[in-house]
């Protein structure tokens, strides 16, 4: 087969999926009986109301459109997600928050191509990370909204261009509001699970998000226990922070086991992220957050082949702490896939996405975030019949 086929091929596939899940993904949230007792409905009640496996539309559903647009978290909810990831907040100028998966947006807006803005091009040290490029805290936000989204990973997602410069940068606010107008159009309660992006590095430029993210949350009324918006962060003291300002659900977000959050870097504490996995780690975080959002390969690790090994403890241990594991992230092209799972070499094609989901649920995790969250309704909808 040429690779004009296999571009039609995986193509015609993937709108298959997609048109399954948009048939078939009320009838997996509207799931009574299994589903139901694997985690209940929408509605009340906090973090126990949503059904597990919780599929997260990580970023909206950013494997068809532009990440962290309001196209993007509509897709993701008009597909059934559980809950939509809708917001990295990063700050403006003038202190407002908006939704970048970085601070820097060259990749993700058109920004470059914008000759009044090109001497806003500057390298910053980005968590001790020389890192080039445009950065949201030297625009308003009247200026950023000037702006247009664009596809972060082209290469993989070029059917993604197709919606380049359709939608604007989406502030924190607005994200708000569309939750509740959601909320209201489809009778039932949409989640949302925004990041604290660097907060260490914003908070150094006299821009703390912590402070940010709460007063906003408590003007809206969604500062509470059992408020439908879960907050996260890859930095432990700024989950430590927010759970002195806000009542919210939190998560602390997990690299890799030798990774070390930037936080602890800057403050010199000596841990890296195996030692926060560990029982003693777990219980420590379980005083402050009420889950972890690890990176896959720390549920099961691969080899030096790119396959999976045996699954880690940490499910088990997390569990045994009383905390939540949504780990991240599964998408359905080849390159993010385990080895075993890839079919062909194309990076736009899609593999045995099922299969890498049926192994990552059997190990008992309570969710999982995906940029193809129809695909994620489907496995789930397979893995509860089972």
């Amino acid at each position: 087969m040429g690779t004009q086929d296999n571009e039609q091929t995986a193509t015609t596939g993937r709108r298959t999926l997609l048109g399954a899940a948009v048939l078939g993904a009320g009838g997996v949230l509207g799931l009574s009986g299994q589903a139901a007792a694997a985690g209940g409905g929408h509605g009340g009640g906090g973090l126990n109301s949503l059904p597990k496996p919780t599929i997260i539309g990580h970023r909206g559903a950013s494997g068809y459109r532009p990440e962290h647009t309001l196209g993007s978290y509509q897709l993701a909810l008009d597909l059934g997600a559980d809950i939509v990831e809708a917001g990295d907040l990063v700050p403006t100028r003038d202190g407002h928050l908006v939704c970048r998966h970085e601070p820097e947006i060259g990749g993700t807006t058109d920004v470059a191509s914008r000759p009044e803005f090109a001497g806003r091009r500057k390298t910053k040290l980005l968590d001790g990370v020389a890192t080039t490029g445009w950065f949201t805290e030297d625009f308003t936000l009247a200026e950023l909204k000037t702006l247009r989204a664009t596809e972060r990973i082209p290469a993989n997602r070029p059917h993604n261009t197709l919606y380049d410069g359709r939608w604007a940068i989406p502030t924190f606010e607005e994200v708000l509001a569309w939750q509740d107008e959601q909320t209201r159009r489809r009778g039932r309660q949409v989640w949302i699970y925004p990041e604290l992006k660097h907060p260490t590095y914003f908070r150094e430029q006299g821009l703390g998000l912590e402070e940010r993210v709460a007063k906003v949350l408590r003007r809206h009324g969604k500062d509470r226990r059992d408020s439908p918006v879960i907050l996260q962060s890859f930095e432990p003291t700024s989950v430590q922070r927010m759970d002195k300002l806000v009542g919210n659900p939190l998560v602390v977000l997990l690299s890799g086991a030798a990774g070390r959050p930037w936080d602890f870097e800057r403050t010199g504490d000596p841990r890296t992220v195996a030692d926060l996995v560990t029982p003693a780690g777990l219980r420590e975080i379980a005083t402050y957050a009420q889950g972890i959002g690890p990176t896959l390969d720390l549920v099961i690790p691969k080899d030096a082949a790119g396959r999976l090994t045996t699954p880690t403890t940490l499910v088990r241990d997390a569990h045994k702490a009383g905390l939540l594991l949504h780990p991240y992230t599964m998408r359905n092209e080849n390159p993010f896939l385990p080895a075993e799972f890839r079919k062909g070499t194309d990076p736009d094609a899609y593999g045995d996405v099922f299969g890498a989901y049926r192994a990552y649920f059997a190990t008992g995790i309570d969710g999982v975030f995906t940029d193809n969250p129809d695909t994620g309704l489907l496995a789930r909808q397979d893995f509860v019949n089972r």
